[in-house]
């Protein structure tokens, strides 16, 4: 799955907003799965636009440290690293709508700063209990951008946040345990969930619910 040659003119001009290096850490195996190729591909296509991405690839199998140090356990995977491991992960090949989300990460991971507003930003400082929050999308959803933005800058935020997008096709299992009939469907320490395009007050809302009820990391 190659970027075509005319985005690829716009990413330039795009990516070149980049301030500090961000890694794109891919996860891969040699037996690989049915959309690693095309994830890899992807991932490496980025990291030649822009001397400030670095992409390295892993294989889930043979690397199992680095599966470890970034707590992957699942492929195909991307670990969008920058001047901070912000715990922020996409979980399948980022096609369709979710091209954008992956772009969108790499400017924000390298900035390492949001528009989130100050209230916001403000209630994210008071957390200290982990949150793991989990956005299933599809690459034929509009919304699910918007939502993904949301979840990746609270983990930008608060080193207590961890954040994954799930391309939930590509992870049936997953769409079973937690009952996902639509995107964006997100899970927040297992047990807390909601739909749609929430903006951040609502993420907040969900968040505090999900403490109330407490959690395990064990069990994520």
């Amino acid at each position: 799955m190659a970027i075509p040659d005319s985005l690829k003119e716009h990413l330039k001009k795009h990516l070149a907003e980049l301030t500090e290096d961000v890694e794109l850490i891919v996860f891969t195996q040699e037996n690989e799965c049915q959309f690693c190729k095309e994830t890899r591909e992807i991932a490496l296509e980025l990291g030649a636009l822009s001397p400030k991405i670095k992409t390295k690839v892993y294989d889930f199998v043979k690397n199992g440290d680095e599966d470890l140090k970034y707590d992957i356990k699942k492929i195909p995977a991307i670990a969008i690293v920058g001047k901070s491991d912000y715990g922020i992960r996409y979980y399948g090949v980022p096609a369709g709508y979710e091209f954008s989300v992956l772009v969108d990460a790499i400017l924000d991971v390298s900035k390492g700063a949001t528009s989130l507003p100050d209230t916001i930003k403000n209630k994210l400082a008071e957390i200290r209990k982990p949150v793991h929050i989990q956005v299933f999308v599809s690459p034929t959803c509009p919304y699910c951008p918007v939502a993904v933005k949301v979840a990746y800058q609270f983990a930008i935020e608060s080193e207590f946040i961890r954040s994954d997008v799930i391309e939930m096709t590509e992870f049936p299992y997953l769409v079973q345990r937690y009952a996902v009939m639509s995107t964006p469907h997100i899970v927040i320490n297992e047990d807390t969930s909601f739909v749609g395009a929430q903006p951040p007050e609502v993420f907040l809302q969900q968040i505090t619910l999900a403490l109330v009820k407490g959690y395990n990391p064990m069990y994520s």
